[in-house]
């Protein structure tokens, strides 16, 4: 393989342990503040050189934000070779992974080096996009664009469980707003300073649960009554806390170990076939 054309790239889910949302900007978009984990799910890119740029991705219904990025790297001057990229995915779609955000950032990531202003680039295609350029536990705010480097949290996993139907984020973002009572803007910065002081010292986020907190859950489970069963049913299996992860809406649960996740998974497939245990992506 070439320079630049790197084969086989993975780009992990990302979890967010928390999700404080505060009033629309100028611009429409909603001051946030989160905690994202990048997880061992993850899609798979295989990246090889072509004749002419192709992206191939299965199970995607409108728009591919693998195809948005690579015209975006074009369009800032990227002069790589002409690349097919076939996307494999194993992160549900439209299940608020961010399994989108990261294909699109893994294919940002070709210019690194070679483009200016990934970052910005990245924000322009999605929220989420920057984040993902560089996939670690960060805290976020903005409305995605504002990203800091976070401690790697100590011991604990995952246990997923997606719904056959996803979510559009704005749907759920404008159910909130219906809903009302955003948070304001000065209590949006004292939850990240309290949250940076939460997490400085890498604890379990599990040592932190008055924190995991996701201001649109209301508004996905509005939209779709049964994620609260879903949520029911983790805390059935155990799971330390369970919460619904950026708009929706997938549930997840938060266990100590791996092996309780995994016991906790297996348990949970006889109502939810796609249940599923993961941990942090190893950093």
């Amino acid at each position: 393989m070439t320079d630049g054309v790197p084969g086989l790239v993975g780009a992990p889910a990302k979890l967010n342990l928390c999700l404080y949302v505060g009033p629309a900007r100028d611009d429409g978009l909603h001051e946030i503040c989160s905690l994202f984990e990048p997880l061992e799910l993850a899609d798979e890119l295989r990246i090889s050189e072509a004749e002419a740029d192709e992206v191939i991705s299965e199970g995607i219904e409108g728009p591919d934000l693998s195809a948005i990025a690579l015209a975006a790297l074009r369009r800032h001057g990227w002069d790589g070779p002409p690349v097919r990229i076939e996307v494999t995915k194993r992160v549900p779609v439209a299940a608020g992974l961010g399994g989108g955000s990261a294909d699109a950032a893994s294919v940002l990531r070709l210019g690194m080096g070679e483009v200016e202003g990934l970052r910005s680039i990245a924000a322009e295609i999605g929220a989420d996009v920057p984040s993902q350029l560089q996939p670690r536990p960060c805290l976020v705010a903005g409305a995605g664009e504002v990203i800091e480097p976070a401690p790697a949290p100590g011991e604990h996993a995952v246990v997923l469980i997606p719904q056959a139907e996803g979510l559009a984020t704005a749907e759920v973002y404008a159910e909130a707003d219906r809903l009302g009572s955003p948070r304001r803007e000065a209590e949006i910065e004292a939850l990240r300073r309290q949250l940076r002081d939460a997490i400085d010292t890498g604890n379990s986020p599990l040592s932190y649960p008055e924190h995991l907190v996701n201001d649109l859950q209301a508004a996905a489970i509005s939209l779709r009554p049964e994620i609260e069963t879903a949520l029911r049913a983790l805390e059935e299996a155990g799971a330390a806390h369970s919460m619904v992860t950026g708009s929706g809406p997938t549930a997840f649960g938060l266990y100590a170990t791996r092996p309780q996740a995994d016991a906790a998974a297996a348990e949970l497939r006889d109502h939810f076939a796609d249940a599923l245990a993961t941990g942090p992506m190893s950093l």
